[in-house]
């Protein structure tokens, strides 16, 4: 059985930081690219930060980039996003994806980040 599990969401005030763990099983999590999405009320779907399996390539939305980064450790199925500098814009439920073909994906449940004073 395949799972994602993501963890490290809550409540923060502008500027601060959050860091958010995806916890993988039931798949070979070195042959697939880590993705994290995130979907604010109203507003569709957004890939804010990716993670390849070979060469540590990553990849950022231009909204999160110098702010956000997205790290894996193999060794415990582990990805991580951490987020420094947050605003009120990062306000969204954050998903952890897994990917090897778009027809070879999975999803975690989602965490919410709520960014507010």
């Amino acid at each position: 059985q395949v799972q994602l599990v993501e963890s490290g969401g809550g409540l923060v005030q502008p500027g601060g930081s959050l860091r958010l763990s995806c916890a993988a099983s039931g798949f070979p999590f070195s042959s697939y690219s880590m993705n994290w999405y995130r979907q604010a009320p109203g507003k569709e779907r957004e890939l804010v930060a990716s993670i390849g399996t070979v060469g540590g390539i990553t990849n950022y939305a231009d909204s999160v980039k110098g702010r956000f980064t997205i790290s894996r450790v193999n060794a415990e199925n582990t990805v991580y996003l951490q987020m420094n500098s947050l605003k009120s814009e990062d306000t969204a439920v954050y998903y952890c994806n897994a990917v090897r073909f778009r027809w070879d994906n999975y999803w975690g449940q989602g965490t919410q980040v709520t960014v507010s004073s």
